[in-house]
């Protein structure tokens, strides 16, 4: 008996049916698990074009994938004999797979592998083909040189220009322009052909306006190669001459075209004439195509798609103008490259089945079928008794474990060939389902349902359905059983509930599955909505009450007008209704209640009829606060959300704009609400984002233009599972109480943010040094202290939050400092006098500043001898580092006192003294303390020996003058300036050398000659040793440098006014 093949009907599971006597083929299922274990001969899946063209400067692949088991092996043949890929280096085979590669990369010529070429699959089971692939070098070839004259022509005279391409490879893309680039314009009178000639059906004046160049545009290379340009020279005349029309291409009355089924049919026709002709086209015989025609270039092409048989005829195209017309037959003949009518399907069969093969093709002229196996022609092959070829058919009978094989059918003719793969497979396998293990089906009561109960064997399988272990076989009445294992039932009933059980049998062994059927109530609305008619502002209630099955779940939705009803703050869905509060015109129409489950629904629609109120009575209306919401309810409850829906109040004559929804929690603020979230009035349920580990409450309040209402009753609490936090304390500092200490602090997390109990913090900190080693310490305060801390030195601090769930993300590293002390003295400080009416200071910022320096303290005070002046103060920013003091006395000396200050406090001082003056022409260099004391230096004791003898002089001489009555002349003397020829008072700067300095008062002279100031208390009257001097304002000495003529007087001043000499000299005097 003969055995047709049948396709699948459920996906790909061989359950066919017998037809005409013919016994099922097997289709092995699309079950990976299935198809892996199964021996399959090969099937080729993907393979390179038959004519394949190929960019030269590009590497080579020609592909060729196919799928069995085992895997199949490739090789290939070229151009009819065996390619030996691993003879030649450039070529390789992709692993796993028969897709050739062949790399330039190294050098070569591409057009040395062009060839016909075939790919073979084989395995154990046989051998599959690949179609023959003639591989191409693209080609792009040079214009030929050729010099084109100047065309001379007659205006009106039709011209055509011939642009004759070089032949590419594919053929090149043809469009004419100008030597400047510039598109030729085209229209019914000038036109490209599709030979790619340039036709004028009669040429006018304008057209030696410009040149005309051919170009050619290469696909692969995508180069565009152009042609000499024609220059065209126009002859005029008094006159154009009008002419009938006559065909420029093609040439005659009649032609003939030769087409292949299936591709595009074009014919053309080009005429000239005086004016420009139009072009119609017809069919001899009947219409045009419909659907598959279309006019090209101007009407004078005709592009018929997807040509067949039936497009063979006489065609025929009108040119005419309103001189005449004429027209041309083009008789189209149509044949036909081989396609197939039925192509062979792969064959699985059990041992001793039959089954056939069939490969029936069709073309013009038609096809010669050769069949072939395992890629060498069915004759060559060994004998084989259960084959028989017939034909364009092979009959198997009795076929046994062994004949696998792969057979290709050749279907060709003079335009063309088809080759086709088709296995034979002999499989012995068990039965197995392939459908899940213990099914369950649920179904509505008195509705129509079916079991299913796929499955797969060689020989294919016999299958049963049993009730509840019943032994009778469950087909006829109200079950019926088909051949792809379904059972089907007409009405399911109560009674049918139960389990069910398929067996599948072969002479290999059976298999069996379990499907479950429950059959439940109908979903049934026993009170739907009624047709009302309200009043607005009214509160009307639409009833939809339900039946159902309680193990269903039931989903209730209200449309209006047929379309989703938006449930606004007016409306409130319940359980068995909707109720809408403060109706409106608005809200008239269609109300439709739909009451679903997964298996089934209901509906019941009603009308609401609304009556308008006067406007006047509603402006007469008082407006007050909304009423509370009412009837909070959580539903969706969820990890992180929850949905809150409540009742809204009356509006009270205002509407509403907005609800405020608030919360409570237990833990860390029990009692105080918080704002979660607003929500505009025409809302009434939300969606509420939560956190971990919070104990919810809420409560909302409805807000109209009047104000805000009485919050609600909370809603019933809900518990948050916690978390590990999400996040780190904010406004982390670290900054020292205490010079030897450091406090951290931070923001700490909320109830929100804790996300679980037992919330700590883990501090981290360390020298701001890589090297440096971490310290850590976990608290429940904000706040660590670090104790033991250098002065002021940088660290780096973290802060993370944990709680029993886990800690946060790793926290960012902020830096803190450790505390303040008081900074040490300025490095130095310079005194500089450019001149007599001003003093420069300089210093330089604390060697150890122990903090942020928040400015300067200069306290100065003017002396002269033991006269001091008051005490002076000046405070300066943290960068200044110079001053000026401005001075009204020439002769006064300066003590400064400079602290440098943090926010501890000020530091030790810096003290230094202006130098004093010997000779006010000399200008004095920059003081510093570390200057080396000229008073201990040889030459200064020399000097001031000199000048303590003429002073001694100058005694006597004035001691012998008073007992002799004489006058020695003081007040010339002091009236005496300076010379005026001195350089250094000329510039006006005195320059006070080391030699000029000598030791303060109570100073002491140090070891190496340096002069060591004493410690200081704040006030600088110490210093002056209770001096009783007068000073200006600015502490300038003012005393009078006159003679005394009182001798008590001379005495009682002299000791202050001896530190400088000329004072001396003019007491003395």
């Amino acid at each position: 008996m003969v055995m047709q093949r049948h396709h699948l009907t459920r996906a790909g599971i061989a359950l066919a049916l017998c037809l005409h006597h013919l016994v099922s083929a097997i289709e092995v299922p699309l079950d990976s698990n299935i198809q892996s274990e199964l021996p399959q001969p090969p099937t080729i899946t993907k393979q390179s074009v038959k004519d394949y063209i190929v960019d030269p400067r590009d590497n080579i692949f020609i592909e060729c994938e196919a799928k069995g088991n085992p895997v199949p092996t490739f090789s290939w043949t070229r151009n009819g004999k065996f390619f030996n890929v691993a003879k030649d280096p450039k070529v390789s085979m992709r692993r796993r797979s028969g897709t050739l590669v062949i790399d330039f990369h190294s050098g070569g010529r591409p057009e040395d592998y062009e060839g016909e070429y075939q790919c073979f699959a084989r395995n154990d089971y046989g051998t599959a083909l690949s179609s023959k692939i003639h591989l191409q070098v693209s080609k792009s070839p040079l214009w030929p040189k050729e010099k084109v004259d100047v065309i001379e022509v007659d205006e009106g005279a039709p011209l055509s220009l011939q642009c004759n391409p070089p032949p590419g490879l594919p053929s090149p893309v043809i469009f004419w322009m100008s030597s400047s680039m510039e598109p030729i314009h085209q229209d019914k009178r000038v036109s490209q052909g599709q030979n790619g000639d340039l036709y004028f059906s009669n040429v006018m004046l304008q057209d030696a306006q410009t040149d005309y160049s051919c170009n050619a545009r290469f696909h692969f290379t995508h180069t565009i190669q152009q042609k000499n340009p024609y220059t065209l020279k126009v002859k005029t005349t008094r006159g154009i001459t009008e002419t009938t029309p006559s065909f420029m291409y093609p040439y005659g009355t009649s032609s003939s075209q030769m087409v292949l089924r299936g591709v595009d049919l074009l014919l053309e026709c080009i005429a000239s004439g005086v004016p420009a002709p139009d072009i119609m086209w017809y069919k001899k015989g009947g219409e045009l195509p419909a659907g598959k025609t279309k006019l090209e270039n101007f009407n004078k092409a005709l592009r018929i798609s997807n040509v067949s048989e039936e497009d063979s005829g006489e065609y025929f195209c009108l040119a005419s103008n309103k001189m005449g017309s004429i027209r041309h037959t083009i008789s189209v003949r149509v044949k036909a490259a081989p396609y197939w009518l039925d192509e062979p399907q792969n064959l699985i069969l059990a041992p001793g089945e039959d089954g056939r093969l069939v490969c029936r093709a069709n073309g013009n002229p038609k096809p010669a079928i050769q069949w072939l196996v395992n890629g060498e022609p069915i004759e060559a092959s060994p004998p084989n008794p259960s084959r028989e070829v017939a034909g364009d058919t092979i009959v198997f009978r009795d076929t046994q474990i062994g004949s696998s094989a792969v057979y290709q059918c050749n279907a060709s003719n003079e335009h063309g060939y088809l080759l086709a793969n088709a296995f034979v497979s002999v499989l012995d396998v068990p039965p197995r389902i392939l459908a899940p293990r213990n099914q369950l089906i649920r179904v509505i009561q008195n509705n129509r349902t079916r079991l299913d109960c796929p499955f797969f064997g060689s020989p294919i399988p016999t299958l049963r359905w049993f009730k509840n272990g019943q032994g009778n076989t469950l087909d006829g009445g109200n079950y019926k059983a088909h051949e792809n294992g379904s059972l089907e039932m007409n009405m399911a009933r109560k009674e049918d509930q139960g389990i069910y059980t398929c067996v599948a049998t072969n002479i290999l062994g059976k298999a069996e599955a379990q499907v479950r059927l429950e059959v439940k109530d109908p979903t049934r609305i026993v009170r739907g909505p009624e047709d009302q008619v309200v009043k607005r502002g009214s509160m009307p209630r639409l009833h939809c009450r339900i039946k159902h099955d309680p193990t269903l779940k039931l989903t209730v939705t209200w449309l209006k007008d047929d379309a989703p009803l938006y449930m606004g703050n007016r409306m409130k869905k319940e359980d068995d209704g909707l109720t809408i509060y403060g109706v409106a015109e608005k809200d008239q129409g269609d109300y439709t209640c739909v009451a679903s489950t997964e298996l089934d629904k209901d509906s019941a629609k009603a009308y609401l009829t609304v009556l308008a109120v006067p406007a006047n009575r509603l402006r007469d209306l008082p407006k007050e606060r909304p009423d509370r919401p009412r009837d909070l309810e959580l539903t969706d409850l969820a990890e992180r959300s929850v949905r809150l829906t409540w009742i809204p109040g009356d509006d009270n004559n205002s509407p509403i704009t907005d609800y405020i929804v608030q919360f409570e929690e237990d833990r860390f603020q029990p009692g105080m609400w918080h704002n979660h979230s607003r929500y505009p009035g025409s809302v009434n349920s939300a969606v509420l984002s939560l956190s971990p580990y919070v104990n919810y409450q809420f409560r909302v309040i409805a807000v109209n233009d009047v104000g805000s209402s009485l919050p609600s009753v909370p809603s019933e609490r809900y518990q948050t599972n916690g978390a590990r936090p999400e996040i780190n304390p904010t406004g982390v500092q670290g900054a020292g109480t205490q010079k030897n200490n450091m406090e951290i602090t931070w923001t700490p997390l909320n109830a929100t943010q804790a996300y679980g109990p037992n919330l700590r913090y883990i501090v981290r900190w360390r020298r701001r040094d890589p090297r440096g080693s971490w310290y850590n310490e976990t608290v429940k305060a904000p706040r660590h202290v670090v104790w033991n801390t250098p002065i002021y030195v940088p660290y780096e601090i973290k802060v993370q939050a944990e709680n029993d769930f886990g800690r946060a993300p790793e926290p960012d590293t902020v830096i803190g400092y450790s505390g303040e002390d008081l900074p040490s003295s300025p490095r130095y400080l310079r005194i500089r006098q450019p001149n007599l009416e001003s003093i420069n200071l300089e210093w330089d910022h604390p060697e150890h500043p122990n903090g942020v320096l928040t400015g300067y303290n200069l306290r100065y005070q003017a002396f002269n001898g033991t006269k001091t002046g008051r005490t002076l103060v000046e405070n300066f920013s943290p960068n200044q580092t110079r001053f000026t003091l401005q001075r009204t006395d020439p002769i006064s000396r300066y003590r400064f006192f400079l602290r440098a200050r943090t926010q501890v406090g000020e530091g030790e001082a810096i003290v230094e003294e202006s130098p004093a003056l010997l000779n006010e022409a000399t200008p004095t260099p920059a003081y510093t303390k570390n200057h080396v004391d000229i008073a201990t230096q040889g030459w200064f004791i020399g000097l001031m020996c000199a000048i303590a003898l003429l002073v001694l002089i100058l005694l006597i001489v004035c001691f012998i003058k008073r007992s002799r009555g004489g006058k020695y002349p003081v007040r010339d003397n002091k009236d005496e300036h300076l010379n005026p020829e001195d350089k250094n008072v000329e510039d006006g700067s005195f320059d006070y050398s080391d030699e000029d300095n000598k030791p303060l008062p109570n100073s002491q002279t140090s070891l190496d000659g340096t002069i060591k100031q004493q410690e200081s208390d704040d006030s600088l009257v110490d210093y002056g040793e209770g001096g009783e001097g007068q000073f200006n304002e600015d502490g300038s000495f003012i005393g009078q440098y006159t003679v005394k003529k009182d001798k008590e007087e001379t005495e009682g001043n002299e000791s202050s006014e001896a530190t400088s000499p000329v004072n001396a000299i003019y007491s003395l005097a």
